[in-house]
């Protein structure tokens, strides 16, 4: 048995995984939803590792797996705790002493973004939206409670320089849905090369892949565990 750590992004939302907790928890192991204080303007990113890191206790036998923005986060677990695995699930990829704010121009995100649109028929926007970016392959029964929640986001820990001087050695694997219209596919094949040196393995879905395809996505983690 393992426990699935499993660490939102923006919003910080432990209800993001609420369809993919009950199918790690029946493939038998442990599942800790972490619920980090991004409403919260005095937390930075050393207050969302100390949340992860109170929120695991005493357990063992350890997968971390970060969404988006916990990216950021989760290395810093990774140097606090004996993480058996680091699983990187369409997430942003820091350098060392920079910011979330900076990662986005640093990264040329936004061309990325807007050539995808152009290669898939769709006309670029210069309002982002945000059903047709995170939502457009989440059923409509999700997609409707995701968005009456409106979560918070304060833009504290986007303002800090990331703290690590490297990558930690924990085990990463980089899983990536093919259908991210935020991030896409090959923007992350570059940033991830670059910057870890790793291969981005691919699986269907878009930005928010633990609402659209929840079951997919346990047995792909399955999968990279047991290899």
């Amino acid at each position: 048995m393992a426990t699935y750590t499993l660490i939102p992004g923006a919003g910080g939302q432990a209800w993001f995984w609420h369809r993919l907790v009950p199918e790690l928890k029946a493939r038998g192991h442990d599942v800790v939803a972490v619920e980090l204080p991004a409403g919260d303007d005095s937390a930075g990113l050393s207050e969302y590792a100390d949340t992860v890191v109170e929120a695991i206790g005493d357990r063992t036998d350890l997968i971390l797996v970060a969404q988006s923005m916990g990216g950021f986060t989760a290395p810093l677990v990774c140097e606090r705790l004996p993480v058996d695995l680091l699983v990187l699930l369409n997430a942003m990829v820091p350098s060392p002493g920079e910011t979330g704010g900076d990662w986005w121009g640093n990264t040329g995100q936004a061309k990325a973004m807007s050539d995808q649109a152009v290669r898939e028929g769709r006309v670029p926007s210069a309002e982002f939206d945000i059903e047709e970016c995170f939502f457009h392959d989440v059923p409509d029964d999700v997609k409707a409670v995701a968005l009456s929640q409106e979560p918070a986001q304060s833009s504290t820990p986007f303002a800090e320089p990331w703290p690590l001087r490297k990558w930690p050695s924990t085990p990463t694997v980089f899983l990536q849905g093919r259908d991210d219209r935020l991030f896409p596919l090959e923007f992350q094949r570059r940033v991830v090369g670059e910057r870890l040196g790793i291969p981005v393995e691919e699986m269907p879905g878009g930005h928010l892949v633990a609402l659209s395809r929840p079951r997919e996505l346990a047995d792909r983690l399955e999968a990279i565990r047991t290899r």
